[in-house]
């Protein structure tokens, strides 16, 4: 089986919208919870294989907690890691031999990037755009807005309960 069959067989098994742009490039779209959905590349390279996965803009604050978490959580990573470009937005990237891609090794690759992309997303955004989310939750109470996207951000608007004596943390 050529690399675009394993390519596309593997694509079509997970019913995943993609786009083949030439041979060896494809545009495929990976559906979230969290992050609605990953917009990632795979690219067939003359001796690799190469996936890019953009995963969120450059963060607004907080740029080295951003990029500490980022460097822990590629220690847990299989086959791609997170980087960013030059103007600081975050991706995750990984090659491969293309020589041994298989569609089960494709299909845990794209997993992982899924798994990463969707996981991390909340932690990235409640690190790097703090300010930003709390400014547009305001924003929304002062207009009467729906509040239902922002809500996995609620801690972060919402003042620290005191301690009540009494409670399972005496």
């Amino acid at each position: 089986m050529s690399i675009d069959q394993v390519i596309q067989s593997t694509l079509d098994k997970a019913e995943l919208k993609y786009d083949r742009k030439a041979e060896g490039r494809y545009f495929v779209t990976l559906p979230g919870t969290k992050k609605l959905q990953t917009n990632c590349w795979l690219i067939v390279r003359e001796h690799a294989f190469a996936v890019e996965a953009f995963v969120c803009r450059r963060p607004d604050e907080a740029h080295e907690e951003v990029y500490r978490f980022l460097l822990r959580r590629n220690a847990k990573l299989y086959g791609v890691h997170y980087t960013v470009d030059a103007l600081g937005d975050i991706y995750l990237v990984g090659k491969l031999n293309k020589d041994t891609l298989t569609e089960d090794e494709l299909d845990k690759l794209l997993g992982q990037v899924l798994e990463a992309a969707d996981g991390d997303f909340n932690t990235i955004l409640e690190i790097g755009f703090a300010t930003s989310i709390k400014r547009e939750w305001d924003w929304r109470v002062s207009r009467g807005e729906s509040l239902a996207n922002l809500q996995a951000f609620k801690h972060l608007v919402e003042p620290a309960q005191p301690h009540q004596p009494g409670t399972l943390t005496d």
